[in-house]
């Protein structure tokens, strides 16, 4: 399905699905050998995903009706964003009454939606929330990591977790074995003379 169609009411397609963003590229880039470019000016992955997700949000600001100008912005419009986000979702959830909730590899198809996966979600808020601080948005200010936002990831992760029978616990560092400086300590001390 493509979605960044050239129509009279523009349709972006999510970041999180790698499309594109904008119909056209202000910028072009040569794919010919020769051309080079050096290291430091180059932005990394993340860099370019948390641009495209700032120019993703931006846009879905100017498109909400009435539009939306970025101090505005509360938590309720990240929450607006992140359920239009869902329509965009790979991901199998299954609802509570499908045969195949709980199961992480369901033996069958189900009609059950796809939707944006937590770890997803999560990153996006995580980017968003780093470029609104660079826009010269304040951090207390900052919609992205508003309570409602926070606990509205959680009930996303608690669900999709007994939805797709996947555990989403943090991986433990298992505490390493303490060495012994002096073995002997740890020897009994030796039998004295009992003749």
């Amino acid at each position: 399905m493509d979605l960044a169609s050239s129509s009279a009411n523009p349709t972006f397609s999510s970041p999180i699905m790698g499309g594109s963003i904008t119909p056209s590229r202000t910028s072009t880039t040569s794919t010919t050998p020769n051309a080079t470019s050096s290291p430091s000016s180059t932005p990394s992955r993340y860099e370019n995903q948390k641009r495209r997700d700032w120019n993703t949000f931006c846009q879905y600001l100017r498109n909400h009706r009435p539009p939306l100008s970025l101090p505005m912005c509360s938590g309720a419009h990240v929450l607006e964003f992140l359920t239009y986000l869902d329509q965009f979702g790979k991901t199998k959830v299954h609802t509570q009454t499908c045969p195949f909730f709980g199961l992480p590899n369901p033996p069958a198809p189900c009609p059950c939606p796809l939707r944006q996966a937590w770890g997803s979600l999560d990153a996006l808020i995580g980017r968003l929330r780093a470029a609104y601080e660079e826009h010269g948005g304040r951090p207390e200010g900052n919609p992205f990591g508003a309570r409602t936002v926070r606990i509205y990831l959680r009930e996303v992760r608690d669900f999709q977790a007994k939805a797709r029978g996947v555990s989403y616990e943090k991986k433990r560092k298992r505490p390493k074995p303490k060495a012994t400086s002096t073995p002997q300590a740890a020897a009994p001390p030796p039998d004295s003379g009992a003749a």
